[in-house]
């Protein structure tokens, strides 16, 4: 292993891809010292990076919309092949092809026993949960990168059984790191179930693998709202129904178009905090997702809510929602006896069963997102344009491993 290219944020609008030593079997020094683990990780491996996917998450801290510093390395979305491993881990081998979930767990907590990985206690000193390359997380390293180092291996890797069906399969394998359970998450803690009828806010690739995902449950009707037509038509693409929060009807008008009915039985969130008012020049409003969902979900239904939320925004529009105080109708929720389900998805909750959908063919997701392929070296590009509102899904590819298309 020679040196290790990664994809670093510089300021705001502009990231790099870097020259960095390449990774080592040893954990964050912040978290060893305040967790009383060694530094050195046996139970860690090197993964030589197949694909790396660029996430709207990251385009958060990109933007400033975060507390991240110049420098933070990005990147949580990964599939690797091991090309080293620690003395400890005892059930994988060199060469194995693998997802990474993105949440970072030590499999040992009370929290991880419970499979609530997406908050593990043991893994970043300012708070439970961590990731791969992403602000207050734990200052693990990102991985858009060519290499990377995952801890506790053993627990957190998700073999790919077969190498050949891998690679045929890695645009959609690739989303098992994060988009594909965090969409399944949204949909699932919903309620969507056979029958149901669903509104999905936001049209980015987290967006649609929710719409898919809620098809996958058995949705009657998948109704997906955004402000960007390149996307609305790429959820139409696999037969989702849409509407246009720009245009003048109201939202509720608009379903009722759809439904016959102005309410859905199951609403997601796939938006988050730099959500924009409806209207054609609408300006920022950080609560209009949440209180719009609750506003036409019925009575006694569920909310899933996988769009990001942080407690520290700098170009908030307004003091409150600088520390993620938001202006949400709780009462109303609270009236119609609405559930919500907040937080990082716990990929590991999903993620097995997900793989063995897209290895038997029950599932297209990368088709689902638009997934496009472009260079590591071309990341400060796929970030350009995916926040100008490109309906795809960028897959980087570190190392020239992923196949071409035919």
């Amino acid at each position: 292993m020679g040196g290790n290219k990664i994809v670093v944020y510089k300021e705001p609008g502009v990231v790099s891809v870097e020259d960095h030593d390449p990774p080592k079997l040893e954990v964050p020094a912040d978290v060893a010292k305040a967790k009383g683990l060694t530094q050195k990780a046996p139970h860690g491996v090197i993964l030589r990076n197949v694909a790396t996917n660029i996430c709207g998450s990251d385009q958060h801290m990109v933007r400033g919309r975060t507390t991240a510093p110049p420098g933070q390395t990005l990147g949580h979305e990964i599939m690797g092949e091991i090309v080293e491993k620690g003395d400890d881990v005892q059930f994988l081998e060199v060469g194995d092809i693998c997802s990474v979930p993105f949440n970072i767990a030590c499999g040992r907590c009370r929290n991880c026993k419970e499979g609530q990985t997406g908050v593990c206690l043991n893994v970043n000193p300012a708070r439970a949960g961590s990731a791969y390359g992403y602000v207050d997380m734990g200052g693990w390293e990102g991985g858009q990168a060519q290499y990377v180092m995952v801890p506790f291996a053993d627990f957190n890797l998700l073999k790919i059984p077969d190498r050949e069906q891998a690679m045929e399969k890695v645009l959609d394998l690739t989303m098992l790191s994060d988009i594909f359970p965090t969409g399944y998450h949204g949909a699932y803690t919903a309620g969507v179930t056979t029958g149901s009828t669903v509104y999905v806010a936001g049209a980015g690739p987290v967006g649609l693998a929710a719409a898919y995902s809620a098809q996958l449950l058995g949705a009657a009707a998948v109704i997906v709202g955004d402000r960007n037509a390149d996307r609305l038509a790429q959820a139409r693409s696999f037969g989702c129904e849409t509407v246009d929060i720009t245009e003048d009807a109201s939202l509720e008008d608009q379903i009722a178009e759809i439904l016959g009915i102005p309410e859905v039985d199951s609403a997601v969130d796939a938006v988050g905090f730099e959500a924009s008012a409806p209207g054609k020049n609408a300006g920022e409003a950080p609560a209009t997702v949440l209180n719009s969902i609750m506003s036409i979900t019925r009575a006694g239904g569920k909310l899933g809510i996988p769009g990001l939320y942080v407690t520290g925004d700098p170009g908030a529009p307004d003091e409150d929602a600088k520390t993620g105080t938001l202006k949400v109708r709780l009462g109303l929720g609270w009236a119609k006896s609405h559930s919500f389900t907040t937080g990082q998805c716990p990929v590991m909750k999903y993620n097995r069963q997900l793989m063995m959908s897209i290895l038997h063919d029950k599932a297209h997701i990368a088709d689902a997102v638009n997934a496009t392929v472009i260079p590591l070296d071309d990341a400060p590009r796929g970030y350009q344009e995916f926040d100008q509102g490109a309906a795809r899904k960028y897959v980087l590819d570190p190392n020239g491993m992923i196949p071409k298309a035919s």
